[in-house]
């Protein structure tokens, strides 16, 4: 057997889907489906996967369970040889996957595995999963999911994980409170938000442009829903932002308009944290106490946990046993 080579698991080319969890799961369907815009391409009792205007066979899969939390999260690899070479070295590494790799018996199938980070995040690798014919991109609503923030107790250690296995990027920092990572052109499709404790922060969903995102927030007004930050346009990024919640207290939010990167040019910068560079239009205020909350969310100990579990204590950096917790800074000041 040829030894593994040192390096990431694989080439990830896409943040393709979140999985969410929610007790109130038929009002967050039907908001996501007749509110946000997105379609149902499958559903089954207690599941739904909802597609946005691009060919991807679903951006979101919601799931009935008992508490709201992050299901999964899953990125694009180009072909199950990828896949395949992605578990070795995963086991190089006595990371174990949890699934795979092998066939995905899910909705929309596909070639992948999947395995969970220190903080007990499930993670999907997938290739060869169904195609759908794209939608229009008229209408005023999501193309797919662009980017998930996540709330960690150790961001350095949360870092050195994704870059060191999974091979994402650090595009920049808003201080040393959030670090925004990337796996193709996009400024990042991974944000990490330093917090007293491991949960979701919020999924963004791309729109074609400034205009179908405005467009967008207007037909949500229709439906008496206002923004509960925004609309604005952050520094670190460059995209234009408006923050919402769902039936389930998640926030979701419009974007457009993500800085793009130009891999051998880009010079990582640390931003930092004032409301002028938050909000560079000055348009979207401070945000409010609400929305700060629900970004914190609650203790998410991940999908496998034992249940009663309360959350997820301080990430090991790759290699070592255990690293100290940073001192905690305000979960709810993620603003990305």
């Amino acid at each position: 057997m040829h030894p593994i080579p040192p390096g990431p698991i694989a080439r990830l080319r896409s943040l393709r889907y979140v999985e969410l969890h929610t007790p109130a799961f038929t009002e967050a369907a039907d908001f996501y489906e007749d509110v946000w815009g997105l379609e149902t391409v499958e559903s089954d009792t207690g599941a739904r996967w909802l597609r946005g205007t691009s060919d991807e066979h679903h951006v979101l899969h919601l799931t009935e369970r008992d508490r709201v939390g992050l299901g999964r999260i899953a990125f694009a690899v180009a072909t199950p040889a990828e896949v395949d070479e992605a578990a070795r070295r995963l086991e190089a590494r006595s990371l174990v996957p949890v699934t795979g790799p092998g066939p995905l018996d899910q909705a929309g199938g596909g070639y992948g595995l999947r395995f969970t980070d220190p903080e007990g995040r499930l993670i999907e690798i997938s290739a060869q999963v169904d195609a759908v014919v794209p939608r229009g991109r008229d209408g005023a609503v999501p193309v797919g999911v662009t980017h998930a923030v996540l709330n960690t107790t150790d961001i350095d250690a949360a870092v050195a994980f994704y870059c060191d296995v999974l091979g994402l990027r650090v595009s920049d920092w808003s201080e040393h409170q959030m670090a925004f990572l990337r796996c193709n052109s996009d400024h990042h499709c991974i944000a990490f938000n330093q917090a007293e404790w491991t949960s979701l922060n919020h999924v963004a969903y791309e729109m074609t442009s400034v205009d179908h995102f405005m467009r967008g927030l207007g037909r949500l007004r229709h439906h008496g829903i206002t923004p509960r930050w925004g609309p604005g346009r952050h520094g670190p990024g460059n995209n234009t932002f408006s923050y919402f919640t769902d039936p389930s207290g998640l926030v979701c939010e419009y974007t457009s308009e993500v800085a793009q990167i130009v891999e051998d040019a880009w010079i990582a910068r640390v931003w930092r944290r004032v409301p002028e560079l938050s909000d560079l239009w000055g348009t979207a205020g401070a945000p409010s106490k609400e929305i700060r909350c629900s970004m914190a969310g609650s203790p998410d100990p991940g999908p496998l946990a034992t249940p009663g579990t309360q959350g997820a204590g301080p990430l090991a950096t790759p290699g070592t046993q255990g690293a100290g917790p940073l001192v905690p800074v305000d979960a709810q000041e993620a603003t990305a």
